[in-house]
């Protein structure tokens, strides 16, 4: 099993619109081509699909990933709308991989950066991880460990240590994948890992004070392979 995360497409209903060092749209259709390549069996979108807020952005993002000819699914971002994305894609909630399956969070707070998951979710996450003993991976916009830049790590997720509560008497979880950062990054909590990813839009400079745009960093994505119980996981970037 091939799994494929893109995140942070920041689309615009411009389909030429311009981002504040590229083009989003391209970009998003480079990387997703470079996707196909690898064959994946599952794609997905961890969230901020859209930046202004548009149907029209969803449209071009539903085009777009419907290309990949693998089936995708997405979920929202703190920029996203999620009545808007219902339209094109429902969100859901779980996905079934076979051996594995993966479990999607939404993190959003309507009208704030940060993110949290709420006690409400937080309950029914451990309700799916005590009747199914799988491995599981745990996809989320907003990441659940600081990443080391103050701006960000200001925005991150609000209720994180309540997350590693309820996920620490399940030791079928194997990683969480999270977007919103724009650059590459792993951690681990516990025996937990923790995968960032790059935006297929503008990069974030790691480890900055303020924000900052790595205009240095190339667009990307993040492949998962998943066989048997193993996972093994990189980062591809993308020439434009």
């Amino acid at each position: 099993m091939r799994l494929i995360q893109v995140t942070d497409c920041h689309l615009l209903a411009d389909p030429k619109g311009r981002s504040r060092k590229g083009y989003p749209l391209h970009q998003l259709r480079a990387v997703l081509a470079q996707a196909r390549a690898l064959r994946p069996d599952m794609l997905l979108v961890t969230g901020d699909i859209a930046e202004d807020e548009t149907s029209a952005a969803y449209r071009h993002a539903y085009h777009a990933l419907a290309e990949v000819g693998a089936p995708w699914f997405w979920l929202p971002g703190n920029h996203d709308q999620p009545e808007l994305m219902d339209e094109w894609q429902p969100c859901l909630d779980e996905l079934d991989l076979g051996a594995w399956r993966v479990l999607l969070l939404n993190t959003r707070l309507s009208g704030q950066p940060g993110g949290e998951v709420g006690r409400e979710q937080l309950q029914q996450l451990a309700e799916q991880l005590e009747r199914d003993e799988r491995p599981t991976l745990i996809a989320l916009h907003h990441p659940p460990v600081p990443v080391g830049s103050v701006w960000m790590d200001a925005i991150g997720l609000a209720d994180r240590d309540a997350l590693w509560q309820t996920l620490a008497p399940y030791p079928q979880v194997r990683a969480l994948l999270c977007g919103h950062i724009h650059q590459a990054f792993a951690a681990w909590e516990g025996m937990v890992a923790v995968y960032g990813c790059p935006s297929t839009s503008d990069q974030f400079l790691p480890g900055s004070h303020e924000f900052a745009v790595d205009e240095a960093a190339r667009p990307g994505f993040r492949v998962i392979d998943l066989k048997g119980d193993d996972m093994t996981t990189w980062i591809e970037r993308v020439e434009l």
